[in-house]
């Protein structure tokens, strides 16, 4: 009571500032669209990266978010990119799953274009949409793409061949 007295607007206050640190913690993810993947390429030019496509449906994808988040902290000069096959309505599940799992702090795009096989297609015309689907380019962007569940062995092995 006093210090409702002494601060009356102090529950508003807290309202505001706990509503901001929340929103802050959302990973802020990119609509991606045609001619969003040259854009990603422009970006890292001459810098190696990996993008990492998944989405909240595939299981295997799910289970290999703790090892990202592990493999994103090891090697913080290696730009990680996630891509999520999904659509923007699933937008709160989506970063719900990055947040969890602390990729919240990395570039985060989601399909953005109802035809997803144009999306996939932009991307790597022989893609046909399995997942997890990670792809590794070098320095002068020479890409290997590989579906499926990757070790960690398999991680560093190809980070190795995309840092020399």
């Amino acid at each position: 009571m006093f210090l409702k007295k002494l601060f009356p607007s102090l529950p508003l206050i807290l309202a505001i500032a706990f509503t901001s640190s929340a929103r802050a913690e959302q990973p802020q993810l990119q609509p991606f669209a045609p001619g969003s993947y040259q854009q990603i390429l422009a970006n890292n030019a001459d810098h190696p990266f990996m993008l990492v496509i998944w989405s909240i449906t595939c299981s295997s994808c799910l289970k290999d978010m703790e090892l990202l988040s592990s493999l994103h902290k090891e090697n913080p000069d290696l730009k990680m990119i996630m891509l999520a096959a999904d659509t923007v309505d699933d937008t709160d599940q989506i970063q719900q799953i990055l947040g969890k799992n602390q990729l919240t702090g990395i570039d985060n795009w989601v399909f953005a274009d109802e035809n997803a096989q144009k999306l996939r297609f932009e991307i790597d015309p022989k893609w046909y949409g399995e997942l997890p689907r990670t792809y590794f380019f070098d320095a002068s962007h020479q890409r290997t793409g590989i579906s499926g569940v990757m070790s960690r062995a398999d991680y560093e092995t190809m980070f190795a061949k995309i840092l020399k």
